[in-house]
């Protein structure tokens, strides 16, 4: 899960990965629109942060979804201004 959630206007991403692969890591809206893709690169196994900025963007809940290999997650969090 990313931290702080609820954010304003940073959160922090923090993921490991068990072996080295391609992580692609986008952040969508509430209605599933992608609004930023933070990370779609080969990354080497373990762990791994990136960062949210959402100072451009308006309050409100985002879904981030990380897929790498045969593994996909989504994620809930709140951005407030």
């Amino acid at each position: 899960q990313n931290y702080p959630n609820p954010f304003n206007p940073q959160t922090k991403i923090v993921f490991q990965i068990p072996l080295a692969e391609n992580v692609k890591i986008t952040v969508t809206d509430i209605l599933g629109r992608e609004v930023e893709e933070l990370t779609n690169e080969y990354l080497n196994a373990g762990l791994h942060e990136v960062v949210f900025d959402g100072s451009n963007f308006a309050s409100g809940v985002y879904f981030y979804n990380i897929a790498s290999g045969s593994y996909s997650d989504v994620k809930k969090m709140v951005l407030l201004k």
